[in-house]
């Protein structure tokens, strides 16, 4: 595997242009400060294409002085700017594949967000940018394979800034991995927890551009940046990318639900500049559409799922109140899941979802306890997911989820009452990268009420999923001290899943 050198794309600044093909109609911008210090990212994986993203801060820049009477009238930050792009097969920048011209509006808060297509499969590339005087750091990414024989990617979710440093990333930059798959909660729109190791500076944003500011705070992390620009990443969102536990267009801190959608959609192109997806879905963010499906030749489908934007209002009182019309992902992509997944040819099926899909009774004793804005409060909904999952088309189902804070492995069972009834998927949720984790007593609790949860922790990390013909293994990658800059990680549980026998075997 190409291995990127890490400094190139820690360090970025303004630089002199290297291996560059002209581009005639690019206007030359002259930058006091470096517009490329959210680095940059790719993204959406295809066998011959990928996106490239960056996004220019602008705050100091002015048109260079140009002794043309004809040239064009100084640009403001209101301004489009010019943004040239490269692809290469070295780092070198020697043997360059692809170049061209994205021009950044300030609409759309000049991110950049470039489909590159044409493209080998299964190929490492490098990339980067350059606007005037100031250069990228440069990227790497990786188009998908036509045909594999393994696979490897981290998933990784719930990175508060403030209540823990991003060492997960650092380490996570360095692994030998294809895929990057994030599940939501990238940024946090509130401040809590004790002992913060460093502060948001603003207080909860409603407005777009304040939206944009917490994800230039976040995206500003050198260790963060080091993993985006280490491999292709996919990304979905869970509840903190708009505000706590809100369900469609309602949300227990934003009562009224015309001001509420209108949060949302600032919220949603928020994280649309921020993320390297598909320049397509900027065409509407009153409806983002981020649901879809991946293949990674005949070995892997990775299915994306969307379980915030389409559900059904979160249950009072218990989860018995549950009925059959509720929806957790909505009619039309619970009908696409299911057709996705029985045209499936992939060996291993992965569903990237928010949170843990199997039942989690959180009280001790007889009587039970849920979290109802889980798939605990969604039981019809879960109950059809199953029966798409259980399809004899789908094999090797796996389930991945974020949100708890918590790591967890567990045989999905069609009926969780039934301790004998074989698993019919397996499932691993990675614990958070910085947020606080729930009490080891709770945990506890959760393995003695719920037999089919196998493994249960408080670390705070991420999971590396390794992928062939025969198994699946599955790593939890744990980090010392989220309080410590730079803290080490470690590999402090791993299990794996025969082809063919769903369920969890630690290892």
């Amino acid at each position: 595997m190409l291995r990127i050198d890490r400094r190139s794309f820690l360090a970025s600044g303004l630089a002199a242009a290297a291996v560059w093909r002209p581009l005639g109609s690019a206007r030359a911008e002259s930058f006091k400060s470096d517009p490329f210090v959210l680095s940059v990212a790719s993204g959406s994986p295809r066998t011959n294409s990928v996106v490239l993203w960056t996004r220019l801060i602008l705050e100091n820049a002015s048109t260079a002085v140009s002794a043309d009477p004809f040239a064009p009238a100084p640009q403001s930050v209101a301004d489009p700017i010019d943004v040239e792009w490269m692809v290469a097969e070295d780092e070198a920048f020697s043997k360059p594949v692809q170049s061209g011209l994205f021009r950044a509006a300030p609409e759309f808060a000049h991110s950049v967000h470039v489909e590159v297509r044409g493209l080998q499969p299964g190929r490492w590339y490098f990339y980067r940018f350059r606007s005037g005087n100031a250069e990228s750091p440069v990227g790497r990414t990786r188009t998908a394979p036509e045909s594999t024989d393994a696979f490897r990617f981290a998933f990784a979710s719930c990175q508060q800034y403030e209540q823990g440093f991003y060492s997960a990333y650092g380490d996570m930059a360095e692994k030998d991995l294809d895929l990057v798959v994030h599940l939501g909660d990238y940024i946090y729109e509130r401040s809590y927890g004790a002992e913060l190791v460093r502060k948001h500076g603003t207080g909860v944003p409603s407005m777009l551009y304040e939206y944009r500011d917490r994800y230039a705070l976040y995206k500003s992390d050198p260790q963060l940046q080091a993993a985006h620009a280490a491999f292709p990443w996919l990304a979905v969102w869970d509840d903190h990318e708009v505000i706590n536990n809100y369900a469609n267009d309602r949300a227990p801190d934003a009562p009224a639900s015309t001001a509420f959608l209108a949060r949302r959609r600032a919220a949603y192109q928020a994280w649309f500049e921020h993320m390297p997806v598909h320049p397509g879905l900027a065409n509407g963010f009153d409806a983002l559409r981020i649901y879809d499906h991946y293949h990674f030749g005949n070995l892997l489908g990775l299915t994306l799922l969307d379980t915030r934007q389409y559900r059904s209002p979160q249950l009072q009182g218990a989860a018995v109140g549950d009925r059959p019309e509720r929806t957790m992902l909505g009619p039309a992509q619970e009908e696409w899941l299911g057709r996705a997944l029985a045209g499936s040819q992939a060996k291993w099926n992965v569903i990237a979802q928010q949170t843990l899909l199997s039942e989690r009774d959180t009280k001790a004793g007889p009587e039970t306890a849920y979290n109802l804005d889980g798939w605990d409060g969604y039981r019809a909904a879960r109950g059809r997911l199953l029966d798409a999952v259980q399809s004899p088309a789908v094999r090797n189902p796996l389930i991945i989820g974020g949100d708890l804070h918590a790591f967890y492995a567990a045989d999905v069972k069609r009926d969780f009452a039934d301790e004998k009834a074989a698993p019919i998927a397996t499932e691993f949720v990675g614990g958070s990268i910085t947020s606080d984790a729930p009490s080891e007593k709770s945990l506890a609790t959760a393995l003695a009420e719920n037999p089919h949860l196998k493994f249960a922790s408080d670390k705070h990390g991420y999971a590396i999923m390794r992928l062939n013909d025969r198994s699946t293994e599955v790593d939890f990658v744990g980090i010392a001290d989220r309080k410590q800059q730079n803290s080490p990680a470690t590999v402090f549980q791993s299990f794996a899943v025969a082809d063919g026998a769903a369920g969890v075997n630690r290892l």
